[in-house]
């Protein structure tokens, strides 16, 4: 394999997904997020919090109403 581990190549693809997801719906929720790429929603949870660590998502309104925003 090129380029890394199989876990990094599988954490990189999910995160593709969940931007995908955002940029179409961007006031999805993590369950339906998790329902449609087949994660669990802690798993969910843990990649939106990776993404915006670094930069890439940031989420605005209230927890409830609010959306997601894919900055990169």
């Amino acid at each position: 394999m090129v380029g890394g581990t199989a876990q990094e190549t599988t954490q990189e693809t999910t995160q593709e997904q969940i931007l995908r997801l955002l940029r179409i719906q961007p006031s999805i929720t993590r369950k339906e997020l998790a329902e449609k790429i087949g994660l669990s929603s802690d798993g969910i949870k843990y990649h939106l919090a990776k993404l915006k660590s670094i930069g890439v998502i940031r989420h605005t309104g209230s927890t409830k109403a609010g959306r997601w925003e894919v900055l990169k």
